[in-house]
């Protein structure tokens, strides 16, 4: 099981909180360190604003050496395809070949009014998420001296050189996520190297695995997909130490229990190990509170090695 970091950083970090978790991670042997991609501060008093994703992985890229870095999950509503094709190749240069893609269709109305971001319905997002992937995996793919073009409903490409490429090809992992029944799968099937449940049971998120799995299937696709789980974690040696992270997170005990991976670290251990039974092989651990460090450490200590 590869276990990643995952980072809430619109709820309050700066970059080099953000940078001191990266490290930490990678000193303590995770696989990852992966952060949300938000442009509206979240739970957090005025004044405190996030940061921008793919600025922060490259900065990440250059002070990093071995941990895999991305999203979970850029909104396809932020930045055009074209362009943001051009970013991610560039992190995955300046890191090495080390970037995942997670990519998601948007969801947060209030983010996208407050920064002039046009916001659509949920039929049309999901309509412009499958042309944005058609055209980054199709910027990504094409052969150096040759040239893409791509004409659909939402976005016009003409002759583009289809450069920079990135180190990893065809290009970087592409991540999907979510419990939709059918375009969501299906995305999956054709597009991702990984198919991700958000904040769901090992029993809800296995029937969607095997709905993923279906969908592949039926295109005939020639490489399994990973499975991966989103999972808040609070981890301590004893109760007392588990509820003072709670504490420090504005989360109940038994709430945390029952909805995360929460307890000792064989009670993590035993927690991921459910998913992996329902097919999981990569687990993202969302650590709420950046400052505290010693978590990182005690996970990569005491679950990272029994996993």
């Amino acid at each position: 099981m590869e276990i990643c970091v995952f980072t809430e950083p619109q709820q309050g970090a700066t970059y080099d909180e953000l940078l001191a978790v990266a490290q930490t991670a990678e000193a303590a042997g995770y696989t990852g360190f992966f952060r949300s991609d938000h442009y509206l501060a979240m739970n957090v008093a005025d004044g405190v604003g996030p940061s921008d994703a793919w600025i922060t992985l490259a900065g990440l890229a250059r002070e990093t050496s071995r941990i895999r870095l991305g999203t979970l999950v850029t909104s396809a509503t932020f930045r055009l395809p074209g362009p943001l094709a051009i970013s991610v190749a560039g992190v995955d240069a300046m890191s090495n070949g080390r970037v995942e893609f997670g990519i998601g269709a948007g969801w947060y109305e209030s983010e996208h009014t407050a920064y002039g971001i046009p916001f659509s319905r949920l039929g049309e997002r999901f309509d412009r998420l499958e042309e944005y992937l058609a055209v980054i995996t199709g910027l990504w793919s094409t052969p150096v001296g040759d040239r893409f073009t791509f004409d659909g409903s939402h976005f016009q490409l003409t002759d583009s050189p289809a450069l920079p490429k990135p180190v990893q090809q065809p290009g970087p992992p592409v991540i999907i996520g979510g419990a939709g029944k059918k375009r969501t799968p299906a995305l999956a099937a054709r597009y991702a190297t990984e198919f991700n449940t958000p904040f769901m049971s090992p029993e809800d998120a296995a029937p969607l695995y095997r709905r993923v799995d279906e969908a592949c299937e039926q295109v005939e696709r020639a490489t399994p997909i990973r499975h991966s789980a989103a999972q808040v974690v609070c981890c301590g040696r004893d109760d007392a130490e588990i509820a003072r992270r709670a504490e420090a997170i504005g989360r109940d005990v038994a709430d945390l229990r029952e909805n995360g991976l929460t307890g000792t670290p064989a009670e993590i251990v035993d927690k991921i190990g459910r998913f992996g039974d329902v097919g999981a092989t990569r687990a993202y651990l969302q650590v709420l509170d950046l400052s505290d460090l010693a978590h990182v450490e005690l996970i990569g200590s005491q679950v990272l090695p029994q996993l």
